[in-house]
């Protein structure tokens, strides 16, 4: 029988799980909001995962995912080499409201 390794860690399968409640749990215990799995940061992923959702099923994009992650203290600039930046990826999915969230939580932290 073949058995399924889970790659993520828990705070990237709650965001894969888009379970807030989890995440939420987990980053106030002490998760590192800013930890790199399978290539993306908890923000990369949260933003790539709400948009491909939307994309996918014709339904309005949310931005709980990303807001949770940023109001946890996620890094809007970081980057990882070769990999598009969170607002680029917001770009890519249209994201507005993380889009905007970005801008906010950027400009905040230049304060």
């Amino acid at each position: 029988m073949f058995e399924f390794e889970n790659p993520w860690t828990p705070a990237h399968q709650a965001v894969e799980s888009s379970d807030h409640a989890t995440l939420t749990r987990l980053l106030d215990e002490g998760a590192d909001v800013n930890e790199v799995c399978c290539g993306m940061t908890l923000l990369m992923h949260a933003i790539e995962l709400e948009g491909d959702s939307a994309l996918q099923s014709g339904q309005p994009i949310d931005s709980a995912l990303t807001a949770i992650v940023l109001a946890y203290g996620a890094d809007p600039a970081a980057t990882l080499e070769g990999q598009q930046s969170p607002y680029e990826l917001a770009q890519f999915y249209d994201h507005g409201m993380a889009i905007r969230l970005l801008d906010r939580f950027t400009t905040d932290m230049g304060k």
